[in-house]
């Protein structure tokens, strides 16, 4: 194994521990009857007791049946989204294709604020269009979860597509396969690294996000 390769794999780990090692912190003192993160004073399950008895425990338990779920449905259809708007981007001519990464940057660098707030007020003109008092709710949350994480299923399909040998599916073609099964056997198995990249960010986002899921849950 090469520098190169030890180094990519190095810096993919970093990210993945950047990206979940808040959540085992948080999840490691869980266990403990704290409730200032970082003081540890023994090892306890009260907080989890308090959560099952507690009068709350029924809304709680319904607000992380909706998160899961929320997130699950959200990065499974934006991953099939993504990963068909990267295969588009990628067969664009290259001004077209700049144009387009352009726009699908922007929400990248947008506070969440900025979005939850614009996709909020989307919602609200389509419920006045609809002659409907009010529309937000569980619909509009996973909606809002999909637009939000499209833009990282893309940045992560599109740099395997980058790395694939667009001869090889021409060489299928002119060896008599059609384009789905040339793209079948060919070009998608080279991108399922990507893809899957791609759903694990958005599921890990989706739990991640408060802001905008404030202002598209409604009551």
């Amino acid at each position: 194994m090469n520098a190169k390769k030890i180094l990519a794999k190095g810096y993919l780990w970093l990210l993945l521990a950047i990206l979940y090692t808040p959540i085992l912190i948080i999840a490691i003192f869980s266990f403990t009857e704290t409730k200032v993160l970082g003081n540890w004073t023994g090892f306890s399950l009260k907080l989890y007791t308090n959560l099952f008895d507690g009068g709350m425990s029924n809304s709680l338990m319904s607000a992380i049946q909706n998160t899961i779920i929320i997130a699950l449905v959200a990065s499974s259809i934006a991953t099939v989204l993504g990963s068909v708007a990267a295969i588009g981007i990628y067969n664009l001519k290259n001004r077209q294709r700049q144009a387009v990464n352009f726009l699908n940057n922007i929400p990248l660098i947008n506070p969440d604020i900025i979005t939850g707030v614009s996709l909020m007020l989307l919602f609200t003109f389509v419920a006045m269009w609809l002659g409907r008092s009010d529309i937000l709710g569980f619909w509009t949350l996973l909606l809002a979860h999909i637009t939000f994480n499209l833009p990282y299923v893309i940045l992560n399909v599109l740099p395997k597509l980058y790395q694939s040998d667009r001869s090889q599916y021409e060489a299928a073609l002119d060896l008599g396969c059609t384009p789905f099964k040339a793209f079948r056997k060919v070009t998608f198995p080279g991108i399922v690294p990507g893809i899957l990249s791609g759903f694990i960010m958005a599921f890990t986002l989706s739990l991640d996000d408060f802001v905008i899921s404030y202002f598209t849950a409604g009551n």
